[in-house]
């Protein structure tokens, strides 16, 4: 298969493009700076305005850029994790509607944020969501955006994603430091929830996504055991070897993040059940086997 993909050099981007090659398809990568990354025989970078024409039939699209959310969100910030997610979503989709041929599946990006923060609730696809913070507003514009490929007649599925465990980006990376410098514990009162993922599921789920014509609509891309901050931290601190005695207190990350803590502060209880009832098989269903891959 032929397999176009925006934020093909972020750190999910770059996963699934090893794993698209591996199972032997051509990866076209959308971005703005073809130039500064090299074709090989398995994957070619183009530009927003690079003919359709020229394109081989392409079998799926994975919309996966966008501004970092990490980082204090000041109003500058703000903007830009909304209009980057926005502004890529209608150009890919102007690109798609210049296709003779349309692909068979879009699959966008998407967040757990789009239900908000609870310590008591737990969320499924099924879940409707009232959330009114800004993270909530972000991934339903997303979302909202994302949609307009269904009315090209393209099967469109919604992959949000929770915490990605990865050794050298993403939420883990900064979780860790306390405890490899033995002043590691639990933040704030420990009972938010984490519904985490690691990164060859999320990997994995898209190519599932790609692959299976029944897949379609929101999909949780979190593991199906989520734990409150407090166990993770144990499980955490019994895979690093070092202890869990301290307590990073909520006002040290507010004060440090601003509006940005609450992803580390508060969180959701998110299972995958669309993932579970099409029968997807999560590599690492546990955190202290998903993070003993990590840190191998």
């Amino acid at each position: 298969m032929n397999i176009l993909v925006t934020g093909g050099t972020g750190f999910v981007g770059e996963k699934l493009i090893n794993k698209l090659i591996e199972e032997g398809n051509h990866a076209y990568v959308l971005t703005r700076s073809p130039k500064k990354h090299p074709n090989t025989p398995d994957v070619t970078f183009i530009s927003y305005d690079y003919p359709v024409s020229r394109l081989p039939k392409i079998h799926g699209i994975v919309n996966l850029a966008g501004e970092s959310i990490f980082g204090k969100w000041s109003e500058d910030k703000k903007t830009k994790i909304l209009n980057s997610r926005l502004d890529i979503t209608e150009k890919t989709i102007q690109f798609i509607s210049k296709m003779n041929k349309k692909p068979d599946v879009f699959v966008n990006a998407s967040a757990v944020g789009y239900y908000g923060m609870s310590e008591s609730q737990i969320f499924t696809e099924e879940t409707k969501t009232n959330a009114k913070d800004f993270l909530a507003d972000v991934v339903t514009q997303w979302e909202n955006a994302a949609l307009a490929a269904e009315d090209l007649g393209i099967r469109t599925v919604r992959t949000r994603f929770g915490i990605i465990l990865d050794g050298k980006n993403g939420a883990l990376s900064m979780m860790d430091i306390p405890f490899k410098t033995f002043v590691g514990g639990k933040i704030g009162s420990g009972e938010q929830w984490m519904s985490w993922v690691h990164i060859d599921d999320v990997v994995n789920l898209i190519y599932y996504a790609i692959t299976h014509d029944n897949v379609k609509g929101p999909v949780n891309v979190t593991a199906p055991n989520p734990l409150r901050n407090k166990d993770f931290t144990i499980v955490l601190g019994d895979v690093l070897n070092r202890p869990t005695l301290f307590t990073v207190p909520k006002a040290v990350i507010d004060l440090a993040l601003g509006e940005m803590g609450q992803l580390i502060t508060r969180g959701q209880y998110v299972l995958p059940k669309k993932a579970l009832d099409y029968g997807y098989k999560f590599k690492y269903p546990h955190l202290k086997d998903a993070l003993e891959a990590v840190y191998k």
